[in-house]
């Protein structure tokens, strides 16, 4: 199978990484099968994808799960125990990724719990616990990029620990991402933390954005409003490229690097697509650029591997045609302010939701072992 698309991606300068995990990836060997022929370079997840991975490979964690009920282990510290497990494998597995990256890529993240979402002390606090114990310098700690989110941003940065801030769909809420971070890399270097080894990916989310988007343009039903379905995320992200590169040629960041700053890196998020209508390589090959990196689906990696037409840099130059696409949205009444705080709401609930009923099935595992 062709993998013309991936390569070329990769040199261009954009990072492929997964967007999942899970037991048998790891002890198949099919993880490491990806780095090598689908050039992944990094690897994503979330509640939702550690309360899938747990369900459907109850054989896969069996052991464990019977090994920690025995011992005591409440189904909280359970999924502690399985989840950090398999991000440090995976860790293992894409070492030399990072090794040969300088750091830049062989990335694995994983999240605080999403209930903390609106609290900073303890999502900061949980942060570094969970750096602490999967204690891999390549695992990426996932922060929801809340307005209470962006202080832990800032204070786990500080401590050097890497984060990858999740959660975003506004380009004003990624400008605030960038300034957490800067402002934790600064705090990093009064307290003499060595900036060189703090990385950190800003989780920009994309297909959700049509999503909600064409549903309201589709209830205001104009011939204006139907023609800018499916035209909302791509502007959007291509608008936030154009914050990033704003923001890394500015005299605050140039002052940052002086000491050895790494940037923080936009991740392209949510890009498997869910309107069939659309091609399903969208969200991969209309916002490829260089220095970005893309969080697939499998079967969106695939799709990419099989059929992607590779176009070359899609992100730059784009700042005003986007900006033109915001203003027909808002002529129609859609507000993409609006539409974002509704996104966020519905993301930290959607992981709430995940990760509590992963912890009632590990519950039901742990009584049935």
């Amino acid at each position: 199978m062709s993998t013309a698309s991936l390569r070329d991606l990769t040199e261009l300068g954009l990072s492929v990484w997964l967007d999942d995990l899970n037991r048998s990836r790891l002890t198949s060997g099919n993880l490491a099968e990806l780095v090598k022929t689908r050039y992944v370079r990094g690897v994503t997840t979330n509640p939702a994808i550690f309360d899938k991975a747990i369900r459907a490979g109850s054989i896969d964690y069996a052991a464990d799960i019977s090994r920690l009920a025995l011992a005591g282990a409440s189904a909280e510290a359970v999924v502690r125990e399985l989840t950090t497990s398999d991000v440090r494998a995976a860790c293992d597995v894409l070492r030399e990724v990072w090794m040969s990256s300088n750091g830049v890529d062989g990335r694995v993240s994983i999240e605080v719990d999403p209930r903390l979402a609106r609290n900073a002390s303890a999502t900061s606090e949980q942060a570094q616990a969970l750096w602490r114990e999967v204690d891999r310098p390549n695992v990426l700690i996932k922060i929801p990029a809340t307005r209470e989110g962006l202080a832990a941003i800032t204070d786990v940065t500080a401590q050097g620990i890497s984060v990858n801030v999740t959660l975003i769909f506004s380009v004003e809420r990624y400008k605030e991402v960038m300034a957490a971070y800067a402002l934790g890399l600064e705090r990093a270097i009064i307290a003499g933390v060595d900036l060189t080894k703090i990385h950190s990916v800003a989780s920009f989310f994309v297909s959700r954005v049509d999503t909600e988007t064409d549903r309201q343009l589709e209830s205001i039903a104009t011939p204006e409003a139907l023609e800018l379905r499916g035209r909302a995320a791509i502007a959007n992200v291509r608008l936030a490229w154009h914050a990033y590169e704003d923001f890394v040629s500015s005299r605050e960041w140039e002052a940052l690097s002086v000491h050895g700053a790494n940037v923080q890196r936009p991740l392209w998020a949510s890009t498997g697509v869910k309107n069939p209508e659309y091609s399903d390589t969208r969200y991969v090959l209309d916002i490829a650029g260089s220095g970005c990196v893309n969080t697939m689906p499998e079967a969106t990696l695939e799709a990419v591997n099989d059929h992607g037409q590779f176009r070359g840099d899609t992100l730059s130059g784009h700042f005003l045609e986007a900006s033109e696409v915001f203003t027909a949205l808002a002529d129609c009444g859609v507000q993409i302010s609006q539409v974002c705080e509704v996104l966020e709401e519905e993301g930290v609930a959607s992981f709430i939701e995940a990760w509590e009923n992963l912890l009632a099935n590990v519950e039901t595992a742990i009584t049935q072992s």
